[in-house]
């Protein structure tokens, strides 16, 4: 669990998160949502520990980052996985080499037992086959899955997505909403994204966080969503005709 407590961060005499307090459970996959500019980056980078808060409290499972000491902060982040917009994989590597990447880095197994931790995690991926390959000759789908599997080789407690499903398509989308989601609850973790992708927010939205000029508007399930009546939020989720019908229809059912 992840909690956020009266977080303040300012740049230059201009507040961009003004008193944040939220709750990230584990288990569940917990969105950040907002506009552009809206704070929600400058949240994340907060919570990981990028950035320091002028004011708050970031507590993981009651330990408060924001008092760490930089050996103490070091040892968190190998309790954390990390899923990069642009997966950030190395191109020089093969899929089998990326994904033992932070194990060869962290881990003390063996070299077996490192490999065989990455295939294992591979195969969770549904890319058992692709070991040999590089990521030159993958799909921008199959290079989140590997991204997706690197983060888990670790057995973090804590997993961080920044825009997992950014220049994917639809249909691709879904399979990593998916997919992260199934992962989040068969490891009991706790799982934050920061997303501005409306179909995440409607299918695995467990935990909702929508940030409004820094300040946090509404939190919420995705099923609170459909029947929520704050402006700034179904102003923001319902901007498409789609979303807009589908929650005219939600709200005629409760009504009705």
């Amino acid at each position: 669990m992840v909690e956020v407590k009266h977080l303040v961060k300012s740049f230059e005499g201009r507040t961009v998160l003004n008193d944040i307090n939220a709750l990230f459970e584990n288990g569940k996959t917990n969105l950040i949502i907002g506009r552009s500019g809206s704070g929600k980056t400058v949240l994340m980078k907060n919570i990981i520990g990028l950035m320091r808060p002028d004011a708050g409290e970031i507590l993981y499972d009651g330990r408060d980052l924001t008092t760490m000491s930089k050996k103490e902060l070091n040892h968190l982040r190998r309790e954390m996985g990390m899923l990069f917009q642009g997966s950030a994989l190395f191109d020089s590597m093969s899929v089998l080499e990326n994904v033992m990447f932070p194990l060869n880095m962290f881990s003390n197994d063996s070299l077996k037992e490192r490999r065989n931790r990455a295939m294992f995690c591979l195969e969770r991926v549904n890319l058992r086959d692709a070991e040999d390959l590089y990521p030159s000759e993958i799909s921008g789908g199959m290079m989140k899955r590997v991204a997706i599997a690197r983060a888990i080789a670790l057995q973090p407690e804590y997993l961080f997505c920044d825009e997992p499903n950014s220049g994917l398509d639809p249909k691709t989308s879904l399979l990593i909403d998916e997919l992260i989601h199934d992962i989040t609850i068969e490891y009991n973790m706790t799982t934050i994204i920061n997303t501005h992708d409306m179909n995440s927010v409607i299918n695995i939205g467990d935990n909702i966080i929508f940030i409004q000029e820094g300040e946090k508007e509404w939190q919420g399930t995705k099923d609170d969503v459909m029947t929520s009546r704050n402006k700034a939020l179904n102003d923001f989720i319902f901007a498409s005709d789609l979303f807009r019908k589908v929650k005219e229809v939600e709200m005629n059912i409760e009504e009705g």
